[in-house]
């Protein structure tokens, strides 16, 4: 079973620079509990929708508000100081059995400014207070604020120790009572007044500001020392006393070198100055620091040129002038097509940071952060690296889901760095995201189930309405049409059989594999090729004229195939790259899976993960069972070689679900062979009791004509009435009778092993007018071979039998009281009778197959047992396909060899 664990032979790899790579997740959150957590609140742990941030002298500054509609406005500052000594540095060893959930969702703020305390949210026009601030600048010494809706910034002259600090002086007003945008000249400003300021930045001993709604950029030569001190230089505008249109649609600003539309940041490396260009869809780039009022930029991003008033170089995604064509149009082709975006475009970007060598942007409409290895020199030029969507043509924004990830972001607002991580105010997810370079990079693809490893496109038919003999449903699957003509004693659940049963006649359709939902309400449509090729796999539905049969399509296609598995809690994972390690090293045999094996550990949200292998091309772990609460984690890698120096991979998402099986199986191309053995070494049977008790019913069982019988008395329920079934059976001379693990089903097996026992014929029944109902699913014993023998070609699976098949990814089992419960990385040894949150259904050759157990296995870690009784009728097949499935979620496919001793008559 555990032959997936085969030594790979992998050279050693050489170790590389640390950079960062497209769609990695992030190493850290601040600001929230874990990286899916959006909690609302305020505390010295908790963010509202953070935007802006500054660093210096190891030291964070957060701005917990923002101008773009997110919730909540905390209306204030946090402070987080000695920041490398707060948050766990990229190669540090976290502790091996920590209590604490997130290890690396940290930071604890030691102030608070513009708040008495840290649960206070309140608006103040004061010296102590704001509305709505949106970015803040330090140089180490000073302290700068854009309080953007009091249309002032305020200044500290030196960096608050205490929570409510005051500043020390405002610009943009002439005193901290008054909030006038402007200095109340109205739509005409001047070299003092502000208006709705978005961006602040120190350097050089210069104060820089984003002045947004008046179009322009001030620069103080020195950092302002006096209320209301005016500015020495304007970049944007001609003079300070330019007049603004207030409303954009009567504005005309077309793009040009020198001006700017509603400019929310500026910054500088001490060598150039960027400024966001906000409206216009660009970053400006001066490669001098400007000396002169509305001195022209030298280079844009977002856009292919600086314009001249005459061409539209402002456009929100700009690709048709910036991205490779992707096609031709459907209807003319002559004419090109293009991708919505690319890596060069920009939609609406918050802020641009460069340490003088590299470069990042904060494109907030397009959910993502651009990363330019080095200073670009060319006009619309394209970004190395993406971070916060999959690639360049992407942007997920994860309301669309309800939920955040550990590698997604949405509308990034502000940035800093401090030479090793990045730091993003991620606002809609109410945090700040910190990105860290590995010297090795592991794919976001990477993190696998091991037995599955792949995920697979869905779909679905929802059948519903009244039931008229004649109508016909029909199913298309990419042009190929699936009827059923119903019958006049038709339901829904047989018109849903139905049609799965003509999709799945004969080999199949080559596209999709159908399976009835456990309710039979609909059919799951799983695509046969894995990725996100199923995605393209069209799905249409329609009825005959006047039907008077309900069916409705899921969406034209089917959807949700990618590579990267999606994984429950508690499953074992394959991580692939290269460069872990230098050597292949096994966990050995305990109790315990270790924590640490040939120097190689795996930090998922900061918990060590037990490990089962490792080499430098492949590591087997489990995924803890403590990250049940989150949707996604991060996962990274960390290798210490024999002198103790340390190194770590780039962060990788892994998204989490509460469960998504998949079946272990031989090496080979897929469908593989099953990893299956016999059940049992004595022929076997099944009673299923179900309907709704009712005191008075009388259940029977019968064994060669031995009745064995239980009347039913009030608050019985199915569990106890199977019981007492089984107490009286367990006196018969030939069979034995025990529980089965999955619904309430007794089990039979003969007293005696091999053929001796087959055939020993059994049935059930209840009194008239009971509400119970017994059913025996097949008429004899049958089908024993050798427990635990493989099931092999020279040895298949007959029709009948109940068979074993080991699974991962089946989520956390139910403890006594009904709670959820999983140990990691310890050998399992509860009750054998377990089960997991979500029950689990089968299908094998087309047909369902009676999941009688599905559960932790004795002694193994994170590998469940499912014991399957096959369909009675299953044709011989040696590749017959098996799948297992929980909720939506359907297993890879696998084969198992079938022969049938008395086939059906044709």
């Amino acid at each position: 079973m555990m032959k997936y664990l085969a030594l790979l032979c992998a050279a050693a790899g050489i170790a590389r620079s640390a950079d960062f790579a497209t769609g990695q997740a992030a190493r850290l959150v601040i600001g929230q509990r874990t990286f899916t957590a959006e909690e609302v609140g305020a505390s010295d742990r908790l963010l509202g929708a953070a935007s802006g941030l500054a660093l210096a002298n190891d030291t964070l500054f957060v701005v917990d508000s923002n101008r773009v509609g997110s919730s909540p406005q905390n209306n204030r500052v946090l402070i987080f100081p000695n920041l490398s000594t707060n948050l766990p540095a990229p190669t540090s060893e976290l502790p091996k059995d920590s209590q604490i959930r997130c290890q690396v969702c940290t930071g604890v703020a030691s102030v608070a400014i513009g708040q008495p305390d840290f649960t206070k949210t309140e608006i103040d026009l004061s010296q102590r207070g704001f509305r709505q601030p949106t970015s803040v600048a330090s140089d180490g010494k000073s302290l700068a604020v854009a309080d953007t809706d009091n249309n002032r910034v305020l200044i500290w002259n030196s960096i608050p120790f205490l929570t409510g600090t005051p500043a020390d002086v405002v610009v943009g007003q002439k005193d901290f009572k008054t909030a006038v945008a402007n200095l109340g000249s109205g739509n005409t400003p001047n070299n003092a007044g502000l208006r709705g300021p978005q961006g602040v930045w120190f350097q050089n001993g210069k104060l820089y500001v984003a002045d947004t709604q008046n179009h322009r950029v001030l620069i103080w030569n020195r950092v302002p020392t006096s209320n209301g001190q005016p500015a020495d230089l304007v970049l944007g505008q001609p003079n300070f006393t330019t007049f603004v249109e207030p409303n954009l649609a009567k504005a005309i600003v077309d793009a040009r070198a020198n001006n700017m539309l509603n400019p929310v940041s500026v910054t500088s490396d001490g060598t150039r100055l960027y400024v966001t260009d906000l409206g216009h869809n660009r970053v400006l780039i001066w490669n001098t620091i400007p000396t002169q009022n509305q001195a022209p930029a030298d280079l844009v991003l977002g856009q292919p040129s600086l314009g001249d008033g005459t061409t539209n170089v402002a456009l929100a995604n700009n690709s048709s002038l910036l991205c490779a064509s992707n096609g031709v149009n459907a209807t003319d082709a002559t004419k090109l097509t293009y991708p919505e975006r690319c890596a060069a475009t920009l939609n609406f970007p918050r802020f641009a940071l460069s340490d003088g060598k590299r470069l990042f942007v904060a494109d907030g409409g397009n959910n993502r952060v651009l990363v330019y290895r080095n200073v670009p020199t060319t006009n619309g030029q394209r970004a190395d690296i993406i971070l916060g969507q999959p690639g360049e043509f992407d942007s997920v924004d994860s309301n669309d889901l309800l939920i955040s990830s550990s590698d997604s972001l949405r509308t990034p607002m502000s940035l800093a760095w401090d030479g090793t991580n990045l730091f993003v105010g991620d606002t809609f997810n109410r945090r700040v995201m910190v990105f860290t370079p590995g010297e090795t990079t592991v794919n976001r693809t990477s993190v696998r189930n091991a037995a599955s490893q792949e995920i697979f496109a869905l779909g679905s038919v929802a059948v519903s309405g009244a039931i008229k003999a004649d109508d016909v449903a029909t199913v298309t699957i990419q042009s190929v049409n699936y009827k059923y003509t119903i019958l006049k004693d038709d339901n829904i659940t047989k018109i849903v059989i139905g049609l799965v049963a003509a999709i799945n006649a004969g080999v199949g359709d080559p596209l999709v594999f159908a399976r009835a939902n456990p309710n039979y309400d609909s059919i799951i449509l799983t695509a046969r090729k894995a990725g996100a090729d199923g995605n393209s796999i069209t799905l249409a539905v329609t009825v005959s004229a006047s039907a008077q049969i309900g069916i409705t399509a899921s969406g034209a296609t089917l959807a949700g195939g990618q590579d990267a598995a999606k994984i429950a809690p508690g499953t074992l994972i394959n991580i692939t790259g290269d460069n872990f390690t230098t050597k292949s090293e096994k966990a050995a045999d305990g109790p315990v899976l270790p924590k640490t094996l040939g120097g190689v550990q795996v930090y998922i949200d900061g918990l060590r993960a037990p490990l089962l292998f490792v080499s430098p091309t492949l590591i087997t772990a489990q995924m803890p069972f403590e990250i049940s609460d989150a949707s996604s984690v991060s996962v990274y890698v960390r290798t210490a070689d024999d002198a103790g120096n340390a190194r770590i991979t780039t962060a990788v998402g892994a998204p989490i679900i509460q469960q998504n099986p998949g079946i272990f199986a031989v090496d080979g191309s897929d469908p593989r062979t099953a990893i299956a053995v016999h059940s049992s070494s004595y022929a076997s049977g099944v009673v299923s009791v179900d309907g709704t008790p009712t005191a008075g019913d009388t259940a029977t069982v019968t064994i060669e004509g031995r009745s064995y019988s239980y009347k039913v008395v009030a608050n019985d329920t199915l569990s106890i009435i199977r019981d007492k079934l089984i107490e009286q059976i367990n006196q018969d001379e030939r069979v034995t009778a025990y529980p089965a693990g999955s619904f309430t089903r007794i089990r039979l097996k003969a007293k005696v092993p091999g053929p001796a026992g087959e055939g020993i014929a059994y049935s059930a029944s209840v009194n008239d007018g009971a509400t119970v109902i017994l059913s025996p699913l097949s008429p004899t014993l049958c089908c024993s071979n050798k427990e635990g023998a493989p099931v092999t070609e020279a040895n298949p699976a007959i029709p009948g039998e109940t068979i074993n098949v080991y699974a991962t990814g089946l989520g956390l089992i139910k403890s006594d009281n009904g709670t959820a419960v999983g140990e990691s990385g310890i050998k399992y040894f509860g009750p054998v009778i377990n089960e997991p949150n979500a029950p689990v259904d089968s299908l094998v050759g087309g047909k369902t197959a009676n999941v009688l157990f599905a559960g932790l296995k004795q002694g193994a870690v994170g590998i469940y047992e499912v014991q399957l009784q096959l369909n009675s009728d299953l044709p011989t097949n040696a590749q017959t396909q098996l799948t297992i499935a929980q909720d939506i979620y359907i297993s890879n496919i696998v084969t198992i060899p079938i022969f049938n001793p008395n086939p059906p008559v044709k």
